[in-house]
């Protein structure tokens, strides 16, 4: 019984070191994200080696492991850029991205855990103020806005793809102009909608009065020629054809040929 205490008291003492080291060197890593090992003794960040992927792992206690989310993220920035002709323009736009999975321990050696700050939002911005600044006020409000995306996302990524981030979208949320200039825009495309819908107008009645007139002129064609093909004889023969069918009739009683004007027929007597 003596002996009891000295014996518990070392086991103790050596679960509770055991306990400590486990908790120190037990590293779970969730779902979406990956770890970065860096070695205290031997050699620094892991750049490699693959990043720890999800789930439960043991490093040793003097090590060090950075988490990061490898899923798709957003990040929203509203910023203020000048139009090609020096005029404030407010852009809002949402960026879609995530880090390079197989080069994660490069990223954070040289970029930290705060390159979202460091290099992707610096991208972003002069990205925009670049492609903005070649359009006018005019061109940003009206028909240029899926333009002014694709090319803020192309030069985006031009300057982050070197830097171990994958960018997979930039989408332009608005696009915000001063009050006078927007509200000079608008009047400006009323006016021109209203000078189309007037030109369309008269062009319409264009239209139809030419149709009008080809359609007279072709009445007027019709009779002309018509009227040069009709001779006496023509009119006669045509006179005796219909006096003939005439005389079928029951009511007709006489027929006399050639005693009209003209040498006509004539019917004479009816019931």
């Amino acid at each position: 019984m003596d002996k009891l205490p000295k014996i518990a008291l070392p086991a103790i003492f050596a679960l509770i070191v055991l306990v400590i080291i486990i908790s120190k060197s037990a590293v779970t890593i969730g779902s979406g994200e990956a770890g970065v090992l860096y070695k205290t003794f031997s050699g620094g960040v892991v750049t490699d080696e693959p990043p720890l992927g999800e789930g439960f792992h043991i490093v040793a206690p003097w090590n060090k492991v950075f988490v990061y989310e490898v899923r798709q993220q957003e990040v929203y920035e509203k910023m203020k850029v000048l139009s090609s002709n020096g005029l404030d323009i407010q852009l809002e736009a949402s960026t879609w991205f995530q880090p390079k999975y197989e080069d994660l321990g490069r990223l954070h050696k040289e970029k930290s855990e705060m390159y979202k700050e460091r290099i992707l939002l610096p991208a972003i911005r002069s990205a925009a103020r670049s492609v903005v600044g070649r359009y006018t006020p005019e061109q940003l409000y009206s028909s240029k806005r899926d333009a002014i995306q694709r090319e803020i996302f192309e030069e985006t990524k031009k300057i982050v793809d070197g830097q171990y981030i994958q960018l997979n979208e930039i989408l332009v949320r608005d696009v915000t102009l001063p009050t006078t200039i927007k509200e000079a825009i608008e009047r400006k495309l009323k006016q021109e909608q209203e000078s189309l819908e007037y030109e369309f107008r008269l062009v319409t009645a264009e239209k139809e009065a030419e149709k009008v007139r080809i359609e007279a002129q072709g009445k007027a064609d019709a009779n002309r020629i018509l009227s040069a093909s009709l001779t006496d004889k023509i009119l006669q023969d045509k006179g005796i054809d219909a006096t003939l069918e005439l005389s079928k009739s029951p009511n007709a009683k006489v027929v006399v040929v050639g005693s009209g004007e003209s040498g006509l027929p004539l019917i004479l007597g009816n019931n």
